[in-house]
């Protein structure tokens, strides 16, 4: 098995392209040990030791290493190996459902936030998925839109800059609702 990587905008993350589906177009971020107890492969890679972060996309794996971990020349093959592993076994990707913060929106808001979604899926997804990473939408309060920033996109050094420069005037732009964009 062959399998892709590519540097990503955050140092600290790499992307690993199996070649194959992934996931079924759902994205998935393990931020911890414990979420990540929901997949046997991001348990896996989480038991490296070095890593700090796994999310899974509909082609891809970003890998996030720990702050003062070993390289990535030294830690990209123990990845490759784990993953090379899992896919080879024909193990499930989840064994439970994971899930992220969410805000309850007001069913007022229903198109406001239909709009968000659109933007979301047709304008900003593509270009964060292509950096190894997502953004997922969280809720819409009183014109604050909450977004979940995973993947390469979760601390890297650009996300406030993506985030407040490009994601929140792009909706501003098209949702004049929309005063404020934050991460959660």
């Amino acid at each position: 098995m062959f399998i892709e990587t590519e540097r990503t905008p955050n140092p600290a993350t790499l992307m690993f392209r199996p070649g194959r589906s992934v996931t079924d177009g759902a994205t998935t971020d393990f931020a911890t040990p414990e979420a990540a107890e929901a997949s046997p492969l991001a348990s896996a890679l989480f038991s490296l030791g070095d890593v700090s972060g796994v999310f899974f996309g509909s082609d891809f794996i970003s890998v996030t290493k720990a702050e003062g971990s070993a390289e990535w020349t030294e830690l990209k093959p123990q990845v490759l190996g784990v993953l090379v592993d899992h896919f080879s076994s024909g193990a499930p990707l989840f064994t439970t459902a994971a899930t992220g913060p969410v805000i309850n929106d007001d069913p007022e808001d229903a198109e406001i936030v239909a709009q968000i979604n659109e933007l979301i899926d047709t304008r900003i997804r593509p270009q964060v998925a292509g950096d190894g990473g997502d953004i997922v939408y969280r809720g819409f309060n009183r014109g604050t839109v909450f977004l979940e920033m995973q993947g390469a996109c979760a601390g890297c050094p650009s996300s406030t800059a993506t985030l407040k420069m490009g994601i929140e005037s792009l909706l501003k732009y098209y949702v004049p609702e929309v005063t404020d964009v934050r991460a959660i």
